[in-house]
């Protein structure tokens, strides 16, 4: 299956690489920038590598190459630090983005549907939850996906380990709503060999409320600790992109804490989701504590605020 991703920066890039290591685009993988050399430059650089990895034509392209594919990852568009997104006491985060990278991608995903009409769109590009939503209205269709909490589910799960002294494989834990400020931490529900997590915990890790304080602050404001060490936060949504849609391409049916539009609530949030070759097929809301549903509702109605804004 042919795989596009648009903009050849620090995540696209990041995107690129991963999916050469993981193997899922089993024929051609194509880059799309505004400035060609440069994809030309980062595709002649990791061509040489991929020989180690599993086979996969690489290609520098325009949006007319990406006619046939099934995927297209949009990673276009201002990041963080040039946005002016670094402040962790701005409730709007990642939000500060959004104005100028909707205008970016108005024009982006008229070209994508145009060259790819069948192509499920995966918005990786901050803010990604509105970035969809309009991508949604631009496409014409419903095969637009955000990568949403996958990546602060996979932090969740990290710091809780560490904690605990595990591999965070053996943490069951999620994310949901917002990728962003108002994300919402499932506590209820994080286990650990089906034992709840504030009982795995030894006492000496502190009080609970304070264990909780300090995981989501290391979860939340984790791209803004990357970026004060290198710049970009880019490393981490690249496996965590590839990995969906890794998901997408095989068919997997894998369940996967991702940015849909959920007419329930209105807009696109992240919940898990079943993830296959028709993109999202069903979603699994999972039970929370009272507060964790108001939270997620908050965590709503900040996005909705958000698409408002970009739709006027």
């Amino acid at each position: 299956m042919k795989v596009g991703i648009i903009g050849a920066g620090a995540v696209g890039s990041a995107c690129l690489h991963s999916l050469v290591l993981r193997g899922p685009a089993r024929e051609t993988l194509v880059v799309v920038n505004r400035n060609r050399a440069r994809a030309k430059g980062l595709i002649t650089d990791l061509q040489y590598g991929a020989v180690l990895a599993p086979p996969v034509e690489l290609r520098d392209g325009d949006y007319a190459d990406l006619s046939g594919a099934a995927l297209v990852m949009i990673t276009a568009g201002i990041n963080e630090k040039t946005g002016g997104a670094t402040d962790r006491s701005d409730p709007a985060g990642r939000l500060r983005l959004l104005d100028t990278n909707a205008v970016l991608y108005r024009d982006i995903v008229a070209k994508v549907a145009a060259a790819a009409p069948q192509a499920i769109i995966l918005v990786v590009t901050d803010p990604p939850d509105p970035l969809a939503d309009l991508a949604r209205l631009v496409a014409g269709h419903e095969r637009v996906l955000s990568t949403g909490t996958f990546l602060d589910s996979l932090r969740f799960r990290f710091h809780l380990a560490r904690r605990l002294k595990v591999s965070p494989k053996s943490v069951d834990a999620q994310v949901l709503g917002e990728h962003g400020t108002s994300q919402v931490f499932l506590w209820s529900s994080a286990r650990v060999a089906g034992m709840p997590i504030q009982c795995a915990f030894d006492p000496s890790c502190g009080t609970d409320n304070e264990l909780r304080r300090d995981v989501e602050q290391e979860v939340r404001y984790a791209n803004i600790t990357i970026i004060e060490g290198t710049g970009a936060s880019q490393l981490g949504i690249g496996v965590a992109a590839a990995r969906i849609a890794e998901a997408i391409l095989r068919d997997e049916q894998a369940v996967i804490p991702i940015g849909s539009f959920i007419p329930k609530y209105g807009v696109t949030l992240s919940l898990p989701s079943v993830v296959g070759r028709r993109g999202v097929s069903r979603i699994l809301e999972p039970e929370m504590s009272e507060d964790e549903r108001q939270g997620l509702q908050r965590s709503a109605e900040v996005l909705r605020n958000a698409v408002t804004r970009i739709k006027t």
